[in-house]
């Protein structure tokens, strides 16, 4: 098993502390370290530095470089350019298809907190064993609590083992009542990730139903000049892959044995860290709340905070900018990123 941790966003909805020079999981956002450290600590726990790779963008290599010195540079896939999730995972499948074609590797996004983490390394052996005694690829699945609107569901078909099976069917978003069907019958799951597959499954799958992506895979996979036939392949997300893989058979799930935590905006990480104001990252003595409550709070070391009857409030004070948002509204912050773009503020991205 190949361990691949994967990581090239910015993660605009956690802006201003999430820029283009430091995007979130590389900030210190639990305790003092980050989550890219996180997960590779986790990983070290079942493989040595030079079991586990890198993918990730030529601009974030320094930064990962930094947070962890101990992965070997030849471990490192650097993205000449950002095509989007399909052809990056297809990245992935062809620099390791030279050295290890038929050896299952996982996809590890580094903005996930699993917990507990051993449960996570448990199923690294399982999900090789389904890998190589089906020739299929696995994926983890978490069971919605309730029917979530603009999100992807996976379908499970018939058991293959406790807690694990065949999917059967792949409902982008805008399948409503298919989704509404599938949640009735007890079997729709949110997908959790954590791809699994080997390099020469993967990249001949996507010749069957990906042949733009494919085809300049397979030229990096044999040697061709990876800068130059990279940033040509069409953009576009592993989805474009999946609701035609799926349908023939080619995908089983497992329901993840671990808290699968996605820290993707602002209210995801407070409700994590709690009320504990330590665990925020300041001081108690430096903010002051009045008839407040339920506020959470990022700012300088030193600077005080006074609130006065606000409640449920979002934060973020980077110096040079200030975010003040309702918990439940920081999905949006990335209109603001969009707003700064627009107007050419790039020393704020």
């Amino acid at each position: 098993m190949k361990p691949v941790l994967i990581c090239g966003g910015v993660g605009t909805k956690m802006w201003p502390a999430s820029r283009q020079s430091m995007p979130k999981h590389f900030l210190p956002l639990i305790g003092n370290k980050s989550l890219f450290e996180i997960n590779y600590e986790l990983l070290r726990q079942k493989f040595d530095p030079g079991e586990i790779y890198v993918s990730t963008t030529e601009s974030q290599y320094k930064l990962a470089k930094k947070a962890v010195a101990e992965i070997p540079d030849e471990n490192y896939f650097l993205e000449p350019e950002m095509r989007n999730t399909g052809p990056a995972i297809g990245f992935v499948a062809a620099k390791l298809y030279k050295k290890f074609k038929d050896e299952p590797f996982v996809i590890v996004q580094t903005d996930i907190l699993r917990e507990p983490g051993d449960k996570f390394l448990e199923i690294l052996d399982f999900f090789e064993r389904l890998v190589l005694e089906n020739n299929k690829w696995v994926t983890g699945a978490i069971k919605p609590p309730f029917l979530m609107r603009g999100v992807d569901y996976m379908v499970s078909g018939d058991e293959i083992s406790d807690g694990v099976w065949q999917l059967s069917d792949w409902l982008q978003r805008d399948r409503e009542e298919e989704i509404k069907k599938a949640m009735d019958e007890n079997r729709a799951w949110l997908h959790a990730n954590h791809y699994c597959w080997t390099p020469r499954l993967w990249l001949e799958s996507y010749m069957r139903y990906k042949p733009e992506w494919a085809e300049p895979l397979m030229e990096i996979a044999n040697g061709g000049d990876e800068r130059k036939i990279y940033p040509e392949i069409v953009k576009g997300p592993t989805e474009d892959w999946t609701v035609l893989s799926v349908p023939r058979g080619e995908g089983i799930m497992m329901e993840l044995p671990f808290n699968w935590m996605d820290f993707g905006t602002w209210e995801s990480l407070a409700k994590y860290l709690g009320k504990d104001p330590s665990s925020q990252g300041y001081d108690e003595v430096n903010v002051h709340e009045i008839d407040s409550k339920d506020n959470f709070y990022r700012v300088p070391s030193g600077k005080f905070v006074a609130t006065i009857g606000v409640e449920n409030l979002v934060v973020v004070d980077t110096g040079d900018a200030l975010l003040i948002c309702r918990k439940d509204q920081s999905g949006r912050v990335g209109e603001v990123v969009d707003y700064l773009k627009e107007k050419n503020r790039s020393e704020l991205l």
